[in-house]
């Protein structure tokens, strides 16, 4: 059936869907976003990723379109409309329609648009399906904890990898250390087995809902996790490494610059992890996960 996409309030044919040409979001990238996991018809990390939303529009001073509870209706008849059980929710919300002027407009409502595409969240194909990365220099802005929909550096990280035969780049700072990818989290499997991921303090990141479901995760399992900064010789030397995010969920990666990530298969601690999180992506009671955006 056609796809049916949201904007301001209007459930529209997604080819029909639009937005005005003087809305900020196209002008200054003054917006932010978030994508949300529908799997099985479940909204997985729900919770967290409103609490983002709302934090990232609060950073931006952007008032929010409507509250909480309303756009979780929005999101469900949105899901009801395009009967899909498997797709990543696309959530933008915008400073709103003015003439061109870097200074914030006054008595401007915001925009809000939502989209949904199509997911495969197959688990064996997801298991197999490793993932080749490329290292390139992070040259974002310096608010990264914010997920705004500025994303040009990105942008042209992900083609690198593309030019270079690979699925997605790890971005790395002036020290040679992680960062994190063009779209996701960045973690590593040491030779002594540690789970080794960046923190995500200050603004050097962005807070990964899906890294910090796995984090919980970890402690209510027992499994024991360093948040340091790693660089990019060690992500060579990891006996495994993978990446995280809303729409990949785990994705684990086969080689890092042309070399192999262990033996090049996905690895025990990576697997394991993936079987923890999808079981509980379908928990409807483990999915209520206290976060905190701070």
């Amino acid at each position: 059936m056609p796809r049916i996409s949201y904007v301001n309030g209007r459930y529209l044919p997604h080819d029909a869907a639009a937005v005005h040409i003087e809305d900020r979001g196209l002008q200054f990238a003054d917006s932010v976003y978030e994508v949300v996991a529908l799997i099985n018809g479940h909204l997985a990390d729900e919770k967290g990723h409103l609490d983002r939303l709302e934090r990232s529009m609060n950073e931006l001073r952007i008032v929010p379109p409507m509250g909480r509870e309303p756009l979780r209706l929005a999101m469900r008849e949105l899901v009801r409309r395009n009967k899909i059980d498997n797709a990543g929710l696309y959530i933008q919300v915008t400073r709103g329609v003015a003439a061109r002027d870097f200074a914030f407009p006054k008595d401007t409502p915001s925009s809000i648009i939502m989209t949904l595409r199509h997911a495969n969240y197959d688990l064996a194909a997801r298991k197999n399906g490793m993932k080749k990365i490329v290292t390139v220099p992070d040259i974002r802005w310096l608010r990264r904890d914010i997920k705004s929909t500025a994303l040009l550096a990105q942008v042209l990280a992900r083609q690198i990898a593309v030019d270079e035969g690979a699925h997605d780049a790890w971005m790395f700072d002036d020290k040679g250390f992680i960062t994190e990818g063009a779209a996701s989290n960045a973690w590593i499997i040491d030779a002594k087995k540690n789970l080794i991921t960046r923190p995500a303090k200050g603004n050097t990141i962005l807070k990964g809902v899906t890294r910090s479901a796995l984090q919980e995760l970890c402690k209510k399992q027992g499994v024991k996790f360093v948040e340091r900064a790693f660089t990019v010789k060690e992500a060579y030397a990891a006996k495994e490494a993978f990446s995280s995010s809303a729409v990949a969920l785990i994705a684990p990666a086969s080689h890092i610059d042309g070399k192999m990530i262990g033996n090049g298969k996905i690895g025990p601690v990576t697997e394991a992890l993936f079987d923890l999180y999808m079981d509980y992506a379908h928990n409807a009671k483990a999915r209520q996960f206290a976060w905190d955006p701070k």
